[in-house]
């Protein structure tokens, strides 16, 4: 079993900045997928960034020149540096790792990250 924990979220005011931190710990494969996800009230949960353990990351449209997702495999970690934050990216963040094409899939319970002045 792998246990996920976020870490970081909070309030902050429009054009700020927060780190989410995400902990991996348990059975883990080293060859694996992480990423941050995020679901505001009413909508659907949606990709913001992920990264291979070999560093291949991904972003959403919407958080591009934004956001930087990075990871840290020996202390299987990840990370995501928001900076320039609107009111839209007000959401909770969920941390997520996956390998062998989606047979081994976990979640974190989520981190608030609330954006408003």
């Amino acid at each position: 079993q792998v246990q996920l924990v976020e870490s970081g979220g909070g309030l902050v005011q429009p054009g700020g900045s927060l780190r989410l931190s995400c902990a991996a710990s348990g059975n883990i494969f080293s060859i694996n997928a992480m990423g941050w996800y995020r679901q505001a009230p009413g909508k659907e949960r949606e990709l913001v960034a992920a990264i291979t353990s070999g560093g291949s990351t991904n972003y959403a449209d919407s958080v591009k020149g934004r956001f930087t997702i990075s990871r840290d495999n020996a202390k299987n970690m990840v990370y995501l540096q928001m900076n320039s934050l609107k009111p839209e990216d007000t959401a909770v963040y969920y941390c997520r790792m996956r390998w062998g094409n989606g047979a081994y899939d976990y979640w974190g319970q989520g981190t608030q990250v609330t954006v408003s002045s």
